[in-house]
Formats: C-alpha cells, structure tokens, sequence
C-alpha cells in the first residue's frame, strides 16, 4: 500500500499531488515563480510529509526526462540533459535545477526519483526520434498516463487495450502524444509542436534563422497570445476573441491543434478519441470549437472520425500531470497502477535526448551544454 506523491513543474504553477493506497492525502498548487524563487517551503512540503509517515516514493520534476532515476545518483550531467541548460543559461524555468538539487539533499530520507520523456521510451520507433529531442517531456508522459489509466477505467479494459490521441492545451505549451494498446508511439512536445498559449511550438526554419540567436526565453514566446497582441494575456481573451488579431490567434491556436491531431493518428492507427487535458481544454467556448473541428478528423485506421472529451482525472487542484506522477510513483512502488507503468515501459526507458540528433552532431548538443 503505497504512499507517493507526483510532482508538476509547470509554467504557471509546480503542483503536488499525494496519494497513500490510492487515497489522496496531499492536493497543492503554488506559483512557478515563487516555486523556484525560494525552493524551501516545497521541500520542508516533502520532509514533512515524510516524518509524519514514511513515502515511500516521489516522482520529481523532471524536465525532459532521464531514464529511471534516483535524485540521489544525479550527476551535474544528468541536470543538464534532463533541463537542457548550460550553467549560466537565462530563460525558460532554470530554477528548476537549483529545486532538484534541494530534493537531492533530502533524498537520503524521502526517496525521490525522476521518470523519462518520450523520447526514452522504447515504445517510440527509432525512426520516429531522427532529429527529435522534445518528443514529450516527462510531464506529458505522466499526464498521458493519467489518461491512460481514466480511459481503462472508463472502457474496463487492460491498460494495453487503450488507444487514443492525448492533447494538452496548457498555460504556455500544447502538445500532443500518440498511445496505441496502451504504449506511448509517438509525440509532438511544446517547443516542436502545435502553437501554444504563450510559445510558438514548432519554429519554421527559416524563422530561427531570421531570429538570429534562439533563446531559452524565445522558446515561450509568439504563442496565440502575442498574435493578439497581449502577450501576457488570460485564457480568456484567445478562446472569447473581441478584436480581429484575437480572432487570428484563436483561429491559428485552434487549427495547429487539430492537425496535430491529424499528423499523430498516422501513429496511432487504433485511436479513435482525442482526450483534452490543460487548462485552454476547459476554456468555454474555444473547447466546443475544438471538439467541432476534431470531428472532422478521420481515425488513425481510417473508419470513422475522431470523438474527444476532457480528461477528468483524479479530483483537486494540483494539474492533471501531477495527478499523473502520482500515479507512476504509486506503479513504481509496487502500487495498483503498477499494470499501468509497465505497459508505459518506465522502467525500461534507455538513452538521451541527444541521441537522434543529425543536424548537428550529439556530440556537439553536448558541448552546447556543457557536458564533457
């Protein structure tokens, strides 16, 4: 009977999430910025937990994921290829590191591990990773097993009957992943995938030449709302459009989701359900919208078109990719959700982010990062 908590390091918030013999016990979500600015309420969270009763696992933030990994075996390597950040590299959620570091000065009492992204899993052809290093972080891989495990649920059935498309419409990022009987195939994360709230998603090439230099800092930039001209605005003002550049971003958002949808059910042949997750998917108005423009996408065998819902999850407050950890930490502590994370093949995940990499060499990504 387990007792575990799962972690979310999003944008807009680090969300924890606890759960003891399948009970909650811990439901939180606190700001980013205030998260990372002063690590030490998060990790007295923890200890704490601990001394009241033993965990006996914690899935971690854990970026863009390294295979199956004790927080207390991490090098200054495995920091940089699970958070790709060279020492000194402003942008993105850098404090992140300084939090995983903490944790490793508590993990001699609270067992803290950090679990893959995509791009590890072995479930993913190797073909499918040529050039590819943000595939899914390791958020995403535990939100999709949320939606895994919900959808099992919902059709009693095993975890490796399940097929669908899984898309998340988060507060900076969308991205999308691809699972067939029950394995994640394929995967488009936010920096390489459809246009975000507040990032880009993919960048044409000839952009990132134009750009000059691309920054960690760009990375969440040019999403839907600087196309309506407020980059820093709410949900609300892209999914209820009230001026013509807003209706632009919307329009742009809406349909970069929907072939994404399209491009992944080349993958997932079985998948005839696009599960929503994130905080755009409960946007009233622009969700209808979506779920209008999805119907027209044919299933991944081609009979029938796509049908979608919103993934429900667990309860609370804390996002559903920390209800998600919470569950792979339980699967991985010999827990009931430990069908699920083997049919996800967690504990079988190998390599790095760099390894597919042609354009330039993986020798040279590591340079870029420092790593010797």
């Amino acid at each position: 009977m387990p007792r575990v908590i799962g972690i979310d390091p999003g944008t807009v918030s680090v969300d924890v999430y606890g759960l003891d013999d399948g009970r909650v016990f811990l439901d939180e979500s606190v700001p980013t910025g205030d998260a990372l600015a002063d690590p030490s309420p998060l990790l007295e969270l923890l200890g704490g937990q601990h001394r009241t009763r033993p965990l006996d696992l914690v899935a971690g933030p854990s970026g863009y994921g390294l295979p199956l990994t004790s927080v207390a075996d991490l090098t200054d390597n495995d920091l940089r290829l699970a958070f790709l950040t060279a020492d000194g590299e402003a942008g993105g959620i850098g404090g992140l590191r300084r939090l995983v570091r903490g944790m490793a000065r508590v993990a001699p009492s609270v067992p803290v591990v950090l679990t893959p992204g995509v791009i590890h899993l072995s479930s993913v052809p190797a073909y499918r990773k040529v050039n590819r290093v943000d595939m899914g972080t390791a958020d995403k891989v535990c939100a999709a097993a949320l939606a895994l495990h919900e959808e099992a649920g919902r059709l009693g059935c095993r975890e490796r009957d399940v097929s669908f498309i899984f898309l998340e419409l988060g507060g900076a990022f969308s991205a999308g992943l691809a699972v067939e009987r029950g394995c994640i195939v394929d995967g488009y994360g936010g920096t390489a995938g459809p246009l975000g709230l507040r990032a880009a998603g993919a960048l044409d090439g000839e952009v990132a030449f134009l750009a000059g230099t691309i920054t960690k800092d760009r990375l969440f930039q040019g999403g839907a709302a600087s196309i309506a001209g407020a980059p820093d605005a709410p949900a609300e003002a892209v999914a209820n459009p009230r001026t013509p550049q807003a209706r632009l971003a919307r329009d742009a958002y809406l349909e970069s989701a929907v072939k994404t949808v399209a491009a992944l059910a080349v993958a997932a042949t079985g998948a005839c359900v696009v599960i929503l997750s994130g905080r755009m998917a409960r946007a009233d108005g622009l969700r209808e919208d979506l779920e209008r423009r999805l119907a027209g996408v044919h299933s991944g065998g081609g009979v029938g078109t796509m049908t979608t819902r919103v993934l429900k999850g667990l309860g609370g407050v804390a996002k559903h990719a920390a209800q998600g950890a919470a569950l792979v930490a339980d699967g991985l502590a010999g827990g009931a959700a430990a069908t699920l994370v083997d049919a996800l093949g967690i504990r079988t995940a190998s390599g790095t982010v760099l390894d597919h990499l042609y354009v330039i060499s993986p020798a040279a990504a590591r340079a870029r990062l420092g790593i010797i």
